[in-house]
């Protein structure tokens, strides 16, 4: 047993962990802080995913080949997802619909009221308070909502304010005009809700990955790809218009990406919509456009990925689509420029596991932090190729079993002969 037990011993030998000195990375940039003051913040862009290892845990920063601490942000709006404001309230006051909205204990800059029906115009004026028990006091606008199912174009529900901190909303919907026929009354039942997007002031910020302009008409079908590099996360994918193009719109939009080689039934697939809407109705200005669409895809691809994104026309003409973009939310690596005023980032090893940082652990985005630059990619000049440390029982991993096959043989013969000398 004792002998099994070595040779198991010797054969799980603990692998080293592995060194982050520079000269294993592949690659390497410049990193500039213009403000060495204090923290920095440089933006992690799409080419450094495809040479980076899976999660970028292999980014590290040197000054004077001394590892630097970093921490790495990711752009996200400050409450995850929208939440529901309670309707209070409910009902008719002569042709108008009265209703109060219960508001989350938050800021806020947009309300999307739930309406039933189709084919309307209406206005809603809407008050703030700070109780339900005292009358409405500030006034914080009159907003135009619209259905335009009829002409092929958008709806709109929004109230779009200012940033508010209101506990209780008083909204007065009145109908405006009928964009399709005459005679729109809103009643109570439309209302079936409201939700609370998260704030303007605290939305999510985007990094271009990759962008066309090669667009190209297919029938009825505007389609642009991509070659979207290995690991490259797509978040949105964004439209660019010809700027003198003034016209209203509403297309359906389909997003499909599948590795490179592979056959498209093994795509992940996406659909939104685009929209713009500039008209006038009843003598009242309608403006809304949304020209991106949010989507999940090529995150854990772990090799090149074809992108599709195709524009579904029906019987209109073409939009002028001058570019299209893929977009990633913005990610930064952020460090102490006092310490490293001019640090080099590297990266391109496999091997090394995510770091750990005090001041990772302790970051906090609060506060003032100075725009530091990247420099262009280049081949680490010290680069040599790591050794391999991983334990024998990986790199060879037929070897246990033959050793364990070799000690139960040898433990057979030795059973075998010792019975034979055995008293009877």
């Amino acid at each position: 047993m004792k002998v099994v037990l070595s040779i198991a011993l010797w054969l799980q030998v603990a692998s080293s962990f592995a060194s982050s000195a520079p000269q294993y990375q592949r690659y390497q940039r410049s990193v500039s802080a213009p403000d060495s003051s204090g923290q920095s913040c440089v933006v992690v862009d799409a080419q450094i995913f495809p040479n980076a290892a899976p999660s970028l845990k292999d980014l590290r920063l040197y000054q004077d080949n001394r590892e630097v601490p970093y921490a790495v942000t990711l752009s996200e709006s400050a409450q995850a997802e929208s939440e529901s404001a309670r309707v209070l309230n409910l009902g008719m006051r002569g042709r108008s619909v009265v209703f109060d909205l219960e508001m989350p204990d938050r800021p806020y800059t947009e309300v999307v009221l739930d309406l039933a029906g189709q084919d309307y115009l209406a206005t809603a004026t809407v008050f703030g308070s700070a109780s339900l028990t005292t009358a409405p006091s500030t006034r914080l606008g009159e907003y135009t909502l619209f259905d335009l199912t009829t002409q092929h174009l958008a709806r709109n529900t929004t109230l779009h304010l200012q940033e508010s901190r209101f506990r209780y909303l008083h909204v007065e919907l009145a109908a405006a005009a009928a964009p399709g026929a005459a005679g729109f009354v809103p009643t109570a039942q439309m209302v079936r809700g409201a939700t609370v997007p998260p704030s303007r002031e605290a939305q999510t910020i985007f990094t271009m990955a990759v962008e066309t302009t090669a667009v190209i008409q297919r029938g009825k079908q505007t389609t642009a790809s991509f070659l979207l590099p290995t690991r490259v996360p797509v978040e949105r994918v964004t439209f660019v218009l010809a700027p003198t193009f003034k016209g209203n719109f509403s297309r359906d939009v389909l997003i499909s990406a599948h590795p490179e080689g592979a056959s498209a039934s093994s795509s992940e697939t996406a659909s939104g919509t685009i929209l713009r809407v500039h008209l006038s109705e009843a003598g009242r200005e309608i403006r809304q456009q949304e020209l991106s669409v949010p989507v999940t895809i090529g995150s854990n691809l772990q090799s090149a990925a074809v992108v599709e994104v195709v524009v579904e026309n029906g019987d209109d003409a073409p939009l002028p689509i001058s570019a299209v973009r893929l977009e990633m939310r913005q990610r930064k690596l952020c460090f102490n420029a006092a310490v490293a005023p001019s640090p080099t980032l590297f990266y391109g090893d496999p091997a090394l596991p995510a770091p750990r940082y005090d001041y990772a652990r302790l970051f906090t985005s609060v506060g003032t932090t100075h725009a530091a630059m990247l420099g262009p990619q280049e081949v680490n000049p010290r680069y040599k190729q790591r050794e391999d440390t991983r334990p024998l029982t990986e790199r060879h991993p037929n070897t246990l079993w033959i050793a364990l096959l070799v000690v139960i043989s040898l433990l057979a013969v030795v059973a075998f002969r010792s019975s034979k000398v055995m008293p009877r």
